[in-house]
């Protein structure tokens, strides 16, 4: 055999087994994603609560202070939502009737010059779409049901986060220690030094990702508020969350955000929230991410956008968030297996 059908036949197997991996990793990950995205959730929230336990501790024996920094997260959390739904039901009679003024008004300006659409076509479509909506009401009332059971398996998948995060928060490095002791001296250290630098790469994501989403969650409710854009507290919310999915999810929030200062305000007002889309994207693209993510995470911003893609096509909404702490782990642990291991 030639030395060129050799070379050939040693990176066919190889791409092989890669490509046999891969699957077999995928296949797992679709059979057990509840179970891979509730282990995901509870390092997130070791990744936070890690330092406030560690504060605690210093008075607190540590199962009383990872208790009391697990209750206090979850009341705040539930406080907010509280906050939230108080806030949308207080104003529900009042919007509704501010969002059907402000569609007459929509229609109008459609309807007026430049644009000139025929406002009857504008009726007929308000129209199919209430025929559309009654004749499938079953349909509707079954992807309601399903939707009631992806709401069970979401709580049970918050519930194992939360039971993972205990014992994350309390015991994680011992765990780790062990896992590392039932291997050889060699691979043992290695795996080390990787474990070291993947939590700290992640734990630096969680962080700043976290400080970016709450700095633009301020900008938004603030910039709303002074808009007089009802619903500013649950929008700077939504924007709060969608930040977590880099690149899109920022302005899709605030696209929403446009959507309801369209209805309730006018075209004046929407236009002003589509600028503080471009502004805020600037702000964050060009000063919050270099100056908080850097240090933690070095990924050009072509590797974040292909992550965020792949993540999304492969699973969703979860993909794309879980898609970017996944490479930067991977790259992270890559780097320290490139640097020698001191001996000992």
């Amino acid at each position: 055999m030639s030395p060129l059908l050799r070379t050939l036949a040693g990176y066919s197997w190889r791409l092989l087994a890669v490509g046999a991996v891969t699957y077999v990793v995928f296949v797992v990950l679709g059979r057990f994603h509840e179970i891979g995205l509730a282990v995901f959730l509870g390092l997130v929230v070791t990744a936070l609560l890690r330092p406030p336990v560690a504060l605690l501790s210093r008075v607190l024996p540590r199962p009383l202070a990872v208790a009391t920094a697990l209750i206090g997260a979850i009341v705040l959390v539930l406080g907010a939502l509280a906050f939230v739904g108080e806030t949308v039901a207080s104003q529900w009679a009042h919007l509704v009737s501010e969002f059907r003024d402000g569609l007459d008004r929509i229609q109008q300006w459609l309807a007026g010059a430049p644009l000139q659409l025929d406002p009857h076509a504008l009726s007929d479509a308000q129209a199919k779409i209430g025929t559309y909506l009654s004749s499938h009401r079953s349909t509707l009332l079954n992807t309601a049901v399903t939707g009631a059971g992806r709401l069970v398996e979401a709580l049970t998948v918050i519930a194992l986060a939360l039971f993972c995060s205990v014992f994350f928060i309390h015991s994680g490095d011992r765990q780790w220690h062990w896992f590392c002791g039932q291997f050889p001296d060699g691979p043992r250290q290695r795996m080390a030094v990787a474990g070291r630098a993947a939590w700290r790469t992640f734990t630096g994501y969680t962080h700043g990702i976290v400080l970016v989403a709450a700095t633009n969650a301020i900008l938004v409710g603030v910039a709303l508020l002074l808009l007089g854009v009802p619903l500013a507290v649950p929008l700077a919310l939504l924007e709060f969350f969608a930040a977590f999915v880099p690149l899109i999810g920022s302005p899709v929030a605030l696209a929403v955000a446009a959507v309801v200062a369209l209805a309730v305000k006018g075209p004046v007002t929407a236009a002003i929230v589509v600028a503080l889309i471009v502004l805020i994207g600037q702000i964050e693209g060009h000063l919050l991410h270099p100056l908080v993510m850097s240090w933690a995470v070095s990924l050009h911003p072509l590797v974040v956008a292909l992550s965020v893609v792949t993540g999304a096509i492969a699973a969703g909404v979860v993909g794309a968030v879980v898609a970017v702490p996944l490479v930067s782990v991977l790259w992270s642990v890559r780097q320290s297996l490139r640097t020698p291991v001191p001996p000992g």
